[in-house]
C-alpha cells in the first residue's frame, strides 16, 4: 500500500465518519467500503474502518452484511478490533425488543418549515405575558429590628474553631 493510497483511505474513512454522524448511512457505507478497498484489512486502520462499516451497515438496515463482517472482525489479528467485533456481534445477534406505541415519542416532521423564513407564524407562539407585580420601593420596606434577632455568640462556633486549631497543630507537628 502506497502513502497516497493510505492518505486516500484515511480521507474516505473521515468522510464516512462525517456522513455516519450526520445520519446519512448510505453515503457512510459507500465511503467506508472505498476505504476498506484501499487498506489492508488486517491492519489496525483496516480494523477501525471495518468496525465503522459494521455500524453503518446496521444503521442502513443491512443487518446480514453487518453480522457477516462482525464474524470476520472477531478473528482480526488486532486484539482491540477483535474485542470490538465480538461486542458488536453480540449486540447484532441480540433479540429485538418489542415496543408499544405509547412508549414511543413522536417527532414532528420539520421538512414543512421553509429555510427562507416564509410564513411560519402558526408554528410557534409565545406564551402570554402575565401581570408583573410592581417592584416595591426601598423606602416602603420596614427597617430590621435587631432586638428580635439572636446575636448571641453560639458555642458551636468556638467548638468548631478549637477543632480546626487542633487539626492544624497536629498537621504542623507531623510535618
Amino acid at each position: 500500500m502506497t502513502a497516497e493510497q493510505k492518505q486516500l483511505a484515511r480521507r474516505e474513512y473521515g468522510y464516512g465518519q462525517d456522513a455516519f454522524e450526520r445520519g446519512n448511512y448510505r453515503n457512510a457505507v459507500e465511503h467506508f467500503e472505498k476505504a476498506v478497498a484501499l487498506v489492508k484489512p488486517t491492519t489496525i486502520l483496516g480494523g477501525k474502518v471495518q468496525t465503522w462499516l459494521v455500524e453503518a451497515y446496521a444503521a442502513a438496515g443491512r443487518r446480514k452484511e453487518a453480522i457477516a463482517l462482525c464474524e470476520k472482525l472477531s478473528r482480526h489479528p488486532d486484539p482491540e478490533t477483535k474485542k470490538k467485533g465480538k461486542s458488536l456481534l453480540y449486540i447484532l445477534n441480540a433479540p429485538r425488543l418489542s415496543t408499544r406505541r405509547e412508549w414511543m415519542s413522536e417527532i414532528p416532521d420539520l421538512a414543512a418549515i421553509s429555510d427562507k423564513g416564509g410564513d411560519n407564524s402558526g408554528l410557534y407562539s409565545r406564551a402570554p405575558k402575565g401581570k408583573r407585580s410592581p417592584k416595591q420601593d426601598l423606602d416602603d420596606l420596614e427597617p430590621i429590628d435587631w432586638s428580635q434577632i439572636n446575636t448571641e455568640e453560639n458555642s458551636f462556633v468556638w467548638v468548631a474553631l478549637a477543632g480546626i486549631a487542633l487539626v492544624m497543630i497536629g498537621l504542623a507537628w507531623l510535618a
